[in-house]
């Protein structure tokens, strides 16, 4: 028996399925094709709705093949979108760093071993091919969209790879970057295994790359994962890690200051407020960088977060007066106006509102809540649908009000991919 076999015996519909679940009715269906497996936090719930045990559930993910098809060799044809694993890609990718790692090491003339290809520029191409695909990504309502146009990069890349005859340093420095952006990706739909095994292949190739501004972006990277799981120690580990790192980087880069504007929300989760404020004042001193401390890609730091930053570690750390002020300046800047960043602009709505259900004001809770929930909608971010199914957890006893038990129909309603 699969997947959908089990759903359709206990009288389910994917639209069903897909909302006792919070998903989107897609979402099942990816599951039952095979396309898709759910993330580790959803088996337990779909196990519990399907009434099986987690091993059971184990062996319905797994989709029987059309007849004939596997004699046959023969594999679906469906066009790859933002909910299929890099799998494949992953692997052909590290295989040819393995072998080209390997070249690296003999004692060989690096302009010798570069191939015709990259005498042409090409690494110059895809660095500035990763630079558009990340102001595209920023740019973007639907992160997920540019999810196709990265993996043909990074398609692309590996022909790169397979046909030089010893890895360069510069074609290293663009898968690192190539990977962090299909992390990113990948977190903002949910897809936390994806985006952790992403960021570590960033990490791998920038430690061979000898980029450690790269490889300390990765480490952080790879800590949000962590907090989002609230695992802050775990993070705090990780980016002692990357704050070592960043130190041997180029001084005039922005990334210890971006290393220290997520430490400090590592120690708010940790409940430290001495060592977050300590934090978070290294990350202010940014502003004393040139603008060429950040490059638009994979180093974003400029300090024009740090208003709403600071008040989002004041909100976890209880101080509500404080992160009021903090998040209502934020929202007074030109990149978090209303049509502008909606992820943003939306984090900080759902941080507003939660400062309301801790004072248990149903008011300022619906107001923020409802424009927070139209922006997760119109841009379908799974990462502002995430932070508003916290705040549902702190409604507490506001659920009884009428207005926010509607308002926490409408966030069970928001599906991520």
């Amino acid at each position: 028996m699969g997947l959908a076999k089990r759903r359709k015996t206990l009288g389910y519909s994917q639209e069903k399925l897909a909302q006792l679940l919070a998903v989107d009715r897609t979402t099942v269906g990816r599951w039952e094709s095979g396309r898709i497996h759910p993330q580790p936090p959803q088996r337990r719930g779909l196990a519990i709705a399907l009434e099986v045990s987690l091993q059971e559930l184990e062996a319905l993910l797994t989709p029987p093949q059309a007849a004939g098809q596997e004699l046959a060799g023969h594999h679906s044809s469906d066009t790859p979108n933002a909910g299929d694993s890099d799998e494949m890609i992953r692997r052909e990718f590290l295989r040819i760093l393995t072998v080209s790692g390997a070249l690296t090491v003999l004692p060989t003339d690096e302009a010798e071993a570069l191939t015709e290809g990259i005498r042409r520029g090409m690494p110059a191409d895809f660095t500035r091919m990763n630079s558009h695909l990340w102001q595209v990504y920023q740019l973007a309502r639907s992160k997920g969209s540019v999810y196709p146009v990265v993996r043909d990069q990074l398609t692309t890349l590996n022909e790169a790879l397979a046909g030089n005859g010893g890895s360069t340093r510069p074609l290293l420095n663009a898968a690192a970057d190539l990977f962090q952006l299909a992390g990113e990706v990948a977190f903002d739909g949910s897809r936390h295994s994806d985006a952790a095994a992403s960021y570590s292949l960033a990490a791998a190739v920038s430690k061979d790359a000898k980029a450690y501004d790269l490889w300390a972006c990765a480490l952080v990277r790879h800590a949000y994962v962590d907090m989002s799981e609230q695992h802050y120690r775990q993070a705090a580990q990780m980016l002692g890690a990357a704050e070592r790192l960043a130190s041997r980087g180029d001084s005039n880069l922005s990334t210890r200051h971006w290393v220290a504007s997520v430490q400090a929300e590592a120690y708010a989760g940790l409940g430290d407020l001495a060592a977050c404020e300590r934090a978070m004042d290294q990350a202010e001193t940014v502003r004393e960088l040139t603008a060429e401390s950040v490059n638009g890609g994979w180093l974003r730091f400029d300090g024009a977060r740090l208003a709403e930053e600071r008040g989002s570690r004041y909100v976890q750390l209880g101080r509500l007066d404080l992160a009021e002020d903090a998040l209502k300046d934020a929202l007074e800047q030109t990149a978090l106006a209303s049509g502008q960043s909606y992820r943003r602009r939306g984090a900080v709505l759902t941080d507003l509102a939660a400062i309301g259900a801790k004072r248990q004001d149903p008011e300022q809770v619906v107001a923020y809540g409802r424009e927070a929930i139209s922006l997760a909608r119109a841009s379908a971010s799974g990462y502002v649908a995430r932070r508003l199914r916290d705040l549902c957890d702190e409604f507490g006893p506001l659920s009884r009000d009428h207005r926010v038990a509607e308002l926490g129909s409408e966030i069970a309603t928001l599906s991520t991919p």
